[in-house]
């Protein structure tokens, strides 16, 4: 993995949120970076997955069973806790209030996928500004895109699956090609990444 130049170090060492966002091709990917968090892991994990109301997902269960961490969908209300993750539901945009609950929303689709990614990510930056870890991985549309480029104005962290890895190139090209990420990074350099958080993250903050 590229070594973080301290100025990058900080940035990651004050975040009080990590966003991960993926669709086609990401599901094994965000499997098994959930699977592999630490116990210690100091940050609540926030997971949009594009995935129709028409087909059952079990991944939050099966996370669950396997995590160190508590995985979850996400409910009307939650409070984000650290440690925890929570997985946005299908057919509901997944919001962050200013008091640190989420809130689910049935508003129009954007870019054909509710819940979105770019939603969701453009909430959780209006509450914690530049404290936020954004991730974003293979997908078929250009969702993400835009809250990725929202994140980095706000000066939080973005990081996006090198296209050459992703298994539908779509999501992280549009991305990279809208704005600037701080880390372009292979699966492996992302679980890197990942179990750098543990140690890195201010768990005072």
């Amino acid at each position: 993995m590229a070594d973080l130049t301290r100025h990058n170090n900080e940035r990651v060492r004050k975040a009080k949120v990590v966003l991960i966002g993926c669709s086609a091709g990401g599901f094994t990917l965000v499997y098994d970076i959930v699977s592999k968090l630490p116990r210690n892991f100091p940050l609540p994990v926030i997971v949009v997955i594009h995935r129709s109301r028409k087909h059952k997902s079990s991944i939050e269960e099966i996370l669950n069973s396997k995590s160190k961490l508590m995985v979850k969908v996400a409910a009307d209300k939650d409070q984000l806790k650290r440690g925890n993750v929570y997985f946005a539901p299908s057919d509901y945009h997944l919001l962050l209030e200013p008091d640190e609950s989420l809130t689910l929303d049935c508003s129009e689709p954007i870019l054909y996928s509710r819940p979105s990614i770019d939603v969701t990510f453009q909430s959780v930056a209006d509450v914690y500004h530049d404290n936020v870890i954004a991730i974003l991985l293979s997908g078929a549309n250009a969702d993400g895109a835009d809250g990725i480029c929202y994140i980095h104005e706000k000066k939080g962290f973005t990081v996006v699956q090198h296209p050459d890895s992703a298994e539908v190139r779509t999501m992280p090209e549009a991305a990279i090609n809208k704005c600037s990420a701080d880390l372009i990074l292979s699966n492996l350099e992302i679980f890197s990444f990942m179990e750098t958080l543990a140690t890195t993250v201010n768990h005072n903050a």
